[in-house]
Parts: structure tokens; sequence; C-alpha cells
């Protein structure tokens, strides 16, 4: 696999519609990743002392964060009022590659900060509500 710019990596929010157009989040400088996954262990008497899984059991889950300078796009701003009401939106993560992850995530955490001669910046989490799509 060739080595992938970081600027590639994109989060990008629905509009709401259905298919949802998506839309960049604006201002992000760092964005990252995880694919996370419960195991369930089946080890018994008869694995002769090594571990056993039951492959495709357990919960999938994929954790999104980032970090930007604020702009006020209206992305940012759907991305806030879904925060502050609790609703679980359309995102999809792009990659340099052309590869593409789509999902319903919740906003998890929004934060703002801002020194008195700087610019306002902004961290987020997201996590995932049902099936995550890699295209």
């Amino acid at each position: 696999m060739a080595a992938e710019k970081g600027s590639a990596f994109l989060l990008k929010v629905g509009d709401g519609a259905n298919p949802p157009a998506f839309a960049t989040v604006a201002g992000l400088r760092t964005t990252q990743l995880s694919i996370n996954g419960d195991m369930v262990v089946t080890t018994s008497k008869d694995s002769g002392g090594w571990r056993d899984l039951l492959s495709g059991a357990g919960v999938r889950s994929v954790s999104v964060a980032g970090a930007g300078v604020f702009t006020g796009s209206t992305a940012e701003t759907r991305l806030k009022a879904s925060a502050l009401s609790g609703r679980i939106d359309d995102y999809r993560l792009t990659f340099e590659s052309g590869e593409t992850m789509t999902g319903r995530f919740l906003v998890t955490r929004l934060d703002y900060a801002g020194d008195f001669n700087g610019e306002r910046t902004y961290t987020l989490a997201l996590e995932s509500s049902g099936v995550v799509v890699a295209a």
C-alpha cells in the first residue's frame, strides 16, 4: 500500500436528505479513525492452553476524532447542531486513495477553545451507530 497524505483524510457530514449529499467539515487539521471489535472468548479445556475466539461475534464500532480551526462553515454548523440535539447523522470519511467509510454517527464530544490573540479551535469525537460501510 502506498503512503497517503494526511490532508486527504477528510470528514464529511450529510445534509439530512435521503440519499445524503456530503460536505467536508472545514478547518480540520487532524483526523483519527479507530475500528474497534469486542471479542467473544470460547477457550475451554480442549483449547490446549491457547485462547480461542468466536469469529463474527462481539460488538464492532468505529470511532472518529478530529481537531481543527473553527471556520463557521455550514458543515461545522450542522455538526454543532447534531451535538446539541443528540441527533445521529450521516458521516463519510474519505481517503486519498478514493476509499470511503460511510455510516451513521453520534457526536459524543465537541469542545471549543480559544486564546485572546488566536483562532478559535475545536476538537470532536464521533461514535458509530449501526453498520459502517467501506467502499
